[in-house]
């Protein structure tokens, strides 16, 4: 039970990394087709953040309870 869950944390944080990374690509390769977000580089930087939170936590969840 404990492999699952671990394997559950892990892909769900995997997936919440794909999504920030392929936002930020979509930012820097077409930042005028994103009308809601008028301060790009702000928008990015809110990704970025939410992208490091999710590799630190997959780093924690690796280290300590792999």
């Amino acid at each position: 039970m404990r492999e699952k869950i671990i394997e559950g944390l892990e892909a769900h944080i995997q997936g919440k990394m794909y999504k920030h990374i392929t936002n930020v690509h979509v930012l820097l390769e077409k930042p005028t087709g994103v009308a809601e977000h008028p301060d790009i580089v702000d928008t990015i930087e809110s990704e970025l953040s939410v992208l490091a939170d999710c590799v630190d936590k997959l780093e924690v969840l690796n280290k300590f309870f792999k």
